[in-house]
């Protein structure tokens, strides 16, 4: 695998990977603190892949780039290729202020619609016992519980109705290219990753990224939920399209080349965290009980959530594949032991 940019794009700057391909950077207020975002020069308007979260710095930035730049050209179309807020934050802003069209796939569409019209002031109960079924820690769960609830809106400019769907085995063109739709799964429900047909450009969203792997998680809105197997079924599925020429244009990190390396990587760490994962579970415990083996580094307050989310997602994959049992503690909690 290789990085042919050391440095990413300042804000407000562009990097040209490609003919007509702009790579740009918009900051993030977390740990992970950037997103990729994409601009592809359609000849009369521009073509932008993801947009960061909304906000009003982040929307002052994109419009630096669209006066920097894009030149001044419009942004005529917006892809969203998953429903994540630092992905679509922005899609509604570029459709309503900039009559741009949104390309996405439509539980894309469906899920972020969906997520910014449900605000909660109070946190739901379904929620907080979600909480106390992955076990928890009781003083993240207070602390939680004595602030509002994350809300998507929160970070969401409001969707007006309205988008354009893309779908598997769709051919779209932007960028003077025609590129073939494949969709992944796992990290986000039907995620678009696009594979230009006329080069080596594959724009991968969080699908496939080069040094991290994607969060997956399970949520309260489907706690039974298998998102590893999703994951592992699309990375499996996409894999033999991979191609050691491809320049792999990611959601966060670098774009690098050497993606067949990259997707066994991802495969290849997965299982082997499932392995570590059952060794772990020879006595009962949560899903807060399971970092370490995981992760194999400490996990901050700042990260826990992801963590705990992922950590159930792991569990709930070896308990739909029959590798472990789980019983109800009296607080809640399900408690995981493998079988034999």
């Amino acid at each position: 695998m290789r990085t042919p940019w050391d440095t990413p794009p300042a804000p407000g700057e562009a990097i040209e990977v490609a003919e007509g391909v702009l790579w740009m950077r918009l900051p993030l207020p977390m740990k992970l603190d950037h997103v990729n975002v994409y601009a592809l020069d359609d000849g009369d308007g521009w073509t932008v892949v993801d947009t960061g979260f909304s906000s009003k710095k982040t929307r002052g930035i994109w419009e630096t780039l669209m006066s920097g730049p894009l030149k001044g050209k419009p942004v005529t179309r917006v892809v969203a290729t998953h429903h994540h807020p630092d992905h679509v934050g922005n899609a509604g802003w570029f459709q309503s202020e900039h009559g741009a069209e949104l390309v996405t796939t439509r539980t894309a569409w469906l899920f972020a619609r969906m997520l910014t019209l449900d605000v909660q002031e109070s946190w739901p109960e379904e929620t907080l016992n979600y909480y106390r079924s992955a076990g928890m820690a009781p003083e993240i769960l207070a602390k939680r519980m004595a602030d509002r609830p994350f809300n998507f809106s929160d970070m969401v400019y409001p969707m007006p109705l309205g988008f354009t769907r893309v779908k598997q085995g769709d051919v779209f063109r932007m960028g003077g290219r025609d590129w073939d739709v494949h969709i992944g799964n796992g990290h986000a429900p039907e995620h678009a990753t696009f594979w230009s047909r006329d080069d080596h450009l594959v724009l991968t969203g969080d699908q496939i990224l080069s040094s991290i792997s994607p969060n997956i998680g399970v949520y309260a809105t489907e706690p039974m939920a298998d998102p590893v197997a999703d994951w592992l079924e699309a990375c499996e599925r996409l894999e033999p399209l991979a191609r050691p020429d491809h320049l792999a244009l990611g959601g966060h990190k670098l774009p690098f080349t050497g993606l067949p390396i990259r997707m066994r990587q991802l495969i290849d760490n997965h299982h082997s965290a499932l392995d570590r994962l059952l060794r772990h579970l020879d006595t009962p415990k949560t899903a807060a009980d399971c970092f370490a083996p995981l992760f194999k580094r400490t996990i901050g307050e700042g990260e826990y959530g992801l963590a705990l989310v992922e950590a159930v997602a792991h569990l709930n994959h070896l308990y739909h594949i029959d590798d472990v049992t789980r019983t109800r503690r009296e607080d809640g909690a399900w408690l995981y032991q493998r079988k034999g």
